[in-house]
């Protein structure tokens, strides 16, 4: 059997990962946040850093320690968003089916126990946002409603217990 570190373990599961589907949309909403951290936000960090040198003895300067974080927590924003878009799965609207669940498709759905019907739109991760009805494909409900089509009932498992919806309508 073989043996590998853990780092090479970690290096595997992220080659393993399978891309993300997501719409052309939150596509160009990626790259756009990816341009202005390397274009913008590189340049603040850059200049506050400069600043902070300024103030002499790096070794107990806490501009210059503060700085240096900022720097490293965006080099990791900007790493994370380049591999989201280099491992992207753009699904155009012509692929967007009105028969079953998947990637965009805005779905109506009621709740069996109190009747409650509410309407979303299936995003990828980056973008869900529930108050604007954006749910990610990766959610409870996401996830149980992909491959779903008009009348099937799904079951959503809940702190509360589980939870079961009926899907009403799917459109574009």
């Amino acid at each position: 059997m073989v043996s590998f570190s853990p780092e090479i373990m970690i290096y595997k599961e992220c080659i393993d990962m399978a891309t993300k589907k997501m719409s052309r949309e939150s596509y160009d909403k990626l790259v756009a946040e990816l341009d202005d951290l390397k274009i913008n936000k590189r340049k603040e960090v850059a200049e506050r850093l400069k600043v902070a040198r300024s103030y002499g003895d790096l070794s107990e300067n806490a501009e210059y320690d503060e700085a240096k974080n900022e720097q490293a927590i965006l080099e990791a924003q900007i790493n994370e968003l380049q591999y989201t878009i280099d491992n992207a799965e753009i699904v155009e609207d012509d692929n967007i089916s009105v028969d079953e669940i998947g990637m965009s498709s805005k779905i109506t759905i009621k709740r069996l126990d109190n009747g409650k019907v509410q309407t979303f739109t299936i995003v990828g991760t980056n973008h869900a946002n529930v108050k604007e009805g954006l749910i990610s494909d990766e959610s409870p409900i996401g996830k149980a409603a992909m491959k779903k089509r008009v009348g099937d009932i799904f079951i959503v498992e809940a702190p509360a217990g589980e939870l079961k919806f009926e899907v009403v309508e799917i459109s574009k």
